[in-house]
């Protein structure tokens, strides 16, 4: 009966990886059909789409799970509709939340049907094993691809705006108006940073005021460096000036910040992969356990003290992971 399940379970990890290795595949089959395009927005204004279907996918709408929802979970929405315009994805929130929320459950279902088909119980042991493996895979694992994918984004987000103000501030020195130069942006930058100044140039098109629209962006992606482009923007046009040599200057202090931060980077980077070894190696062991040798844990699952010291590890993972985000949580 353990070979079977054993053999199972190495038949849906096969079936994983195809999928995946399908999926990939065609991601990069439609990038190269797209490879005359600098950016995801050209891409498709190349493929037909009109600017304003264009903008209405690539600017995802403010999500909220509304007044009546507990703090916490409010709070979780908000970081989840972030991470998912940081990471690119255009699914809707709404999709990808109750996506997130149904997996774990249809996961536990899997697993609860599997047991009773092999012959076992489901006592309140298995339940819980059940469910913490099945929130692991359903929820925890999609979230730290979406906040992986997030955080490089970002951070090519970040190496890219200097030279993005280079380009402006050439656009300005050549006589071009403020709009004109965010356009050569849209033309000349790659992704992240030229489909999201193309959407502020979309955005200012129909209607919207230039400085709210980079504003929302600065709050999208939650960097610094925008918000004092902003601030640069609006007090130019307030007081006056000679806006190209403001953020000329603006670019060599974000360049000093940038190197600092990298230097930073470059210091803790031992603790930063000692964290991500320590958060993860446990969760790889028992899932490495458990397709391997599901009877290690099934066999003991109906003892009286499994309930509470399986507990006890799960809140101690916890309370470390947490303590360790805590310590590498550098602010430059």
């Amino acid at each position: 009966m353990d070979v079977f399940i054993r053999v199972l379970f190495l038949a849906l990890i096969t079936l994983a990886v195809m999928v995946v290795a399908g999926l990939t595949t065609n991601a990069i089959l439609a990038s190269r059909r797209h490879g005359g395009a600098i950016n995801r927005r050209l891409g498709m204004i190349e493929a037909g789409a009109t600017r304003e279907e264009t903008m209405l996918r690539l600017r995802r709408k403010a999500f909220t799970l509304g007044e009546g929802v507990p703090g916490p979970l409010r709070r979780w929405g908000d970081t989840l509709h972030r991470k998912l315009v940081q990471a690119g994805v255009v699914t809707p929130t709404p999709t990808m939340v109750i996506s997130l929320m149904l997996a774990p459950v249809a996961l536990f279902l899997f697993f609860a049907s599997l047991s009773l088909l092999m012959g076992g119980t489901l006592g309140g042991g298995r339940i819980f094993l059940f469910i913490i493996l099945s929130v692991i895979v359903g929820l925890l694992l999609p979230m730290v691809v979406i906040n992986f994918v997030a955080e490089r984004r970002r951070k090519k987000m970040g190496e890219q705006f200097p030279v993005a103000l280079d380009i402006f501030v050439r656009g300005l020195r050549a006589g071009h108006p403020v709009a004109a130069a965010l356009e050569m942006l849209t033309v000349e930058m790659p992704d992240p940073i030229g489909s999201e100044f193309g959407l502020v140039v979309d955005e200012v098109t129909y209607g919207a005021d230039l400085r709210e629209a980079l504003e929302e962006m600065a709050e999208r992606w939650d960097m610094d460096d925008l918000r004092m482009f902003v601030v640069s923007l609006s007090v130019q046009a307030e007081t006056g000036g000679n806006l190209a040599e403001v953020l000329d200057n603006l670019s060599k202090v974000i360049r000093d910040r940038h190197a600092l931060y990298m230097k930073v980077r470059a210091l803790s980077s031992e603790g930063r992969m000692t964290a991500w070894i320590l958060s993860l190696l446990p969760l790889l062991a028992f899932m490495i356990v458990f397709i391997g040798n599901p009877g290690f844990f099934l066999d003991v699952a109906d003892d009286p003290a499994f309930i509470p010291s399986f507990g006890v590890l799960v809140l101690m993972w916890f309370i470390g992971v947490m303590m360790i985000r805590k310590l590498i949580d550098l602010k430059v």
